[in-house]
């Protein structure tokens, strides 16, 4: 089976977010529909996570970050093998958002600013939760 696209108890989504509103507004969200989820301020906290052991099944990555933003953070993501494959799915409030997610090789994309349900029905197309 495909990284991501399984089910089981809990499902973790790593959200990397510059903006603590919208973070917040994300993991909210995601943890009462079930998911775990760990949140990053950028990528390189996004990458040093994911070196010290967190899996998650799905990142949401914004492109537009201090430090390292979403464009370094899957340069270095798909170049490492123990993580290239966990599924990425872009944010942006950009022109070109779709445009940018098949350069960067990511799963999908959401736009800023972000619809609930097309977070969630996002969410639901690469990882779910098993039921109770």
């Amino acid at each position: 089976m495909i990284q991501g696209e399984h089910e089981r108890d809990e499902a973790v989504i790593l959200v990397i977010e510059d903006d603590a509103d919208v973070r917040s507004m994300i993991s909210i969200l995601l943890g009462l529909e079930g998911y775990r989820v760990s949140t990053a301020e950028n990528g390189r906290e996004a990458l040093d996570a994911l070196h010290a052991g967190v899996r998650p099944d799905l990142i949401l990555v914004d492109l537009m970050m201090p430090v390292m933003n979403g464009w370094q953070f899957r340069a270095e993501q798909v170049r490492d093998p123990s993580i290239a494959n966990i599924p990425a799915v872009v944010i942006s409030g950009g022109d070109r958002v779709a445009e940018h997610t098949k350069a960067l090789g990511a799963a999908d994309y959401l736009r800023k600013p972000i619809d609930l349900d097309v977070l969630l029905a996002t969410v639901r197309r690469y990882v779910r939760v098993a039921p109770s």
